[in-house]
């Protein structure tokens, strides 16, 4: 096993928004990170403006070959991984603001679309996890990120004078998030006894491409829930939902 000391730290879908805010984050506390994307030259260019010992690697996690591939190039680079931050995802709608996503109410949706959405945002977190997770078992601190959203809360949207309410229903990505949500407690049960922490993150109202940038949030602001749950002590917590002001309800 190489006897890396650093830790070595993998975020997907990370040469844009959040992902890269998250990469360049953990570099700047001294992490090697591997950046994935779907475009190797977009990710190359993300990892070499980041800079420290940031690298990219082409992961698409609807992609079983290009999984398989990373996880033996930290086998054979590392031996181990220390963070996973699962941060790939859509919304089936494309870049649009949440107030014009009338393509995802349940009475009208495409189950096509609903289909696509689940297989990255929740299979694609299974594939990659489980692909990732003998060496994240090798870790001595191995902590697992499962970026949610604020719209997975099903408290939130259930409620009738809640913020949630003024948006259109959705019957993709909102419950995708949600079904993330609740694989991040049944993956956090099993993994507790070995130590590894698994938790997941709303990062908030941030300014990305999914809303056209009309988040109040910066990429930095965002990211920085993710990077507090990635480098947890011990001690810290598994299978809760956090936002930047503490516990989200489910």
């Amino acid at each position: 096993m190489n006897e890396h000391t650093t830790q070595v730290a993998l975020v997907t879908g990370a040469n844009k928004g959040i992902g890269r805010a998250t990469a360049e984050q953990l570099a700047g506390l001294g992490m090697t990170v591997l950046l994935g994307a779907r475009d190797h030259d977009r990710g190359a260019e993300a990892a070499a403006a980041i800079g420290g010992d940031t690298h990219a690697v082409e992961l698409d996690v609807t992609g079983p070959a290009t999984i398989r591939a990373v996880a033996q190039q930290v086998e054979a680079r590392f031996g181990r991984l220390d963070v996973l931050v699962n941060n790939a995802g859509i919304t089936g709608s494309g870049p649009v603001s949440p107030a014009d996503a009338v393509d995802q109410v349940p009475s009208t949706v495409d189950p096509a679309m609903v289909r696509a959405v689940f297989e990255t945002n929740v299979f694609g977190v299974i594939a990659v996890t489980n692909a990732l997770l003998p060496l994240l078992r090798r870790s001595p601190s191995p902590r697992i990120v499962n970026v949610s959203s604020g719209a997975a809360s099903l408290a939130l949207a259930s409620d009738p004078d809640g913020p949630l309410t003024r948006l259109p229903a959705s019957a993709a990505y909102s419950p995708s998030k949600t079904a993330l949500n609740a694989l991040t407690v049944q993956y956090a049960n099993e993994l507790r006894k070995d130590g590894v922490l698994v938790n997941a993150v709303s990062p908030g109202f941030v300014a990305t491409d999914i809303n056209n940038h009309t988040g109040f949030l910066t990429t930095a602001q965002g990211a920085a829930v993710v990077v507090r749950m990635a480098t947890l002590g011990a001690d810290g917590p598994t299978g809760g939902f956090f936002g930047e002001d503490g516990p989200v309800p489910w």
